[in-house]
């Protein structure tokens, strides 16, 4: 995986997901979306996947410099 693929996977995982799980969720329950949980759940999920695979991805990368 390449530097710049790396940043733009650690953006979306650290900053962007979170904040649109959050908005969709405050949303919802001021407008009364629906499914503000299965949406929400289902985009931290997908967010926590992308964390552990950046993870071991940094951890191969640091281990590969040693």
């Amino acid at each position: 995986m390449s530097n710049k693929m790396y940043d733009v996977l650690k953006f979306i995982a650290q900053i962007l997901l979170p904040a649109i799980a959050t908005l969709y969720c405050a949303i919802a329950g001021i407008w009364g979306l629906p499914y503000s949980e299965q949406i929400s759940g289902t985009i931290i999920a997908i967010d926590t996947f992308l964390g552990v695979i950046l993870g071991i991805s940094s951890k191969k990368y640091k281990k590969s410099q040693e």
